[in-house]
């Protein structure tokens, strides 16, 4: 059974976001359009300021020919996306079994004193949001954290001081 795919103004998403889907929709075949549903959503995303609307989603599924609710459940499952504002900066820091073994806990601390917001927040000149998320895929280098596409390892009050200072 196939659920009704509302139709969205073709103006919600830019050329650009819809020239990045159709590159990714190549890669899948046409029945399997809704595969290309993460890298959609990470391009309309980063295009947006760092965050999805509903409309925005709602856009993609309609773009990918798939009910609204799958996109839904995509963006609100995935740590990635974000469905409010976030600071230019967005530090997620990996407080899996791995990391929290190593005291990601503590980098968590030092974070959430050194910028004075808690996790989930964002510093009040917008500059960095906090953001504890899971396994980042880095054990080796643990405690970790991930700015943008950077990740940073082994990190310690003095390594995480010189990451927030070459921050702008």
């Amino acid at each position: 059974m196939n659920a009704k795919v509302t139709l969205i103004s073709p103006d919600v998403l830019s050329q650009q976001a819809r020239l990045h889907i159709d590159e990714w929709l190549r890669k899948y075949p046409q029945e399997q359009k809704k595969s290309a549903i993460i890298a959609a959503l990470t391009y309309v995303q980063k295009e947006n300021g760092g965050f999805l609307t509903n409309e925005l989603i709602e856009a993609v599924a309609a773009y990918l020919e798939m009910p609204k609710i799958a996109a839904f459940e995509v963006a609100t499952f995935y740590s990635m996306f974000e469905l409010k504002p976030v600071g230019r900066h967005k530090i997620c820091v990996c407080t899996n079994i791995s990391c929290m073994l190593s005291g990601s806990d503590e980098i968590v601390k030092y974070l959430s004193n050194k910028l004075g917001i808690n996790l989930g927040q964002t510093t009040a000149d917008g500059k960095f949001t906090l953001k504890s998320v899971e396994c980042l895929a880095a054990c080796c280098g643990a405690p970790m954290m991930q700015i943008g596409d950077d990740y940073y390892e082994n990190l310690n009050a003095q390594k995480i001081d010189e990451i927030l200072a070459s921050k702008e």
